[in-house]
């Protein structure tokens, strides 16, 4: 694994091989909590995460080369060390993080699929929330946001089957600052749906 310091100024996590594990201390120089962002985007809130805890890293997870590009910029730009993006579907960068590994999860406004058709592509599935529990620490939580109320109700639904993770009442959501896609639904109106979980059971 290396990071380019060139085209995105150090933020750009590359992979020499998505066999191996990533090493979180060599991503960010130094050991201290990691929280990771699923589609980060344009990069906004994981840059406003980094900017407001300086002694926590964040690391974005994003597909789609726009977004990531921009996000990466975004980071350069505010010359941040503690946030790095990795250009990846979500699901392969789950098994490249180390078991018990991350603090905090966020899964913000995945896309819905909404035709039934389509709805096997929605991120939040059973292997999903299992993949995810292994890389979180004992205690670590899961924040999930949506504005489709059927994608809620499955997230729900879903979630029976992963026991090592439980819905907590939320804590910290007035602090958390606001993505893109979340300052837009809410200038609608639209009604902002919100999971938390925690992780209950210790690491193996």
């Amino acid at each position: 694994m290396r990071t380019n310091t060139r085209s995105f100024l150090g933020a750009e996590v590359e992979l020499e091989s998505v066999l191996v594990p990533l090493d979180l201390v060599s991503v960010f120089g130094r050991l201290a909590p990691v929280e990771v962002d699923f589609g980060s985007g344009d990069g906004s809130f994981l840059v406003a995460l980094a900017e407001r805890s300086p002694e926590r890293d964040f690391l974005g997870v994003e597909k789609l080369p726009g977004r990531f590009q921009s996000g990466c910029r975004r980071i350069g730009a505010r010359g941040l060390s503690n946030a790095r993006i990795l250009q990846l579907e979500i699901s392969h960068a789950l098994y490249l993080l180390p078991r018990g590994s991350i603090d905090v999860f966020y899964l913000l406004f995945p896309d819905p699929w909404p035709k039934r058709r389509h709805q096997l592509r929605r991120v939040v599935t059973t292997e999903f929330l299992r993949a995810v529990a292994r890389a979180l620490k004992s205690h670590g939580a899961v924040r999930i946001k949506t504005d489709q109320e059927d994608y809620f109700a499955a997230m729900q639904r879903t979630l029976r089957d992963a026991p090592e993770l439980n819905a907590i009442v939320e804590d910290g959501e007035a602090a958390l600052p606001q993505t893109t896609f979340e300052k837009r639904f809410l200038q609608a109106g639209a009604p902002i749906y919100r999971l938390e979980l925690r992780k209950t059971v210790a690491n193996g």
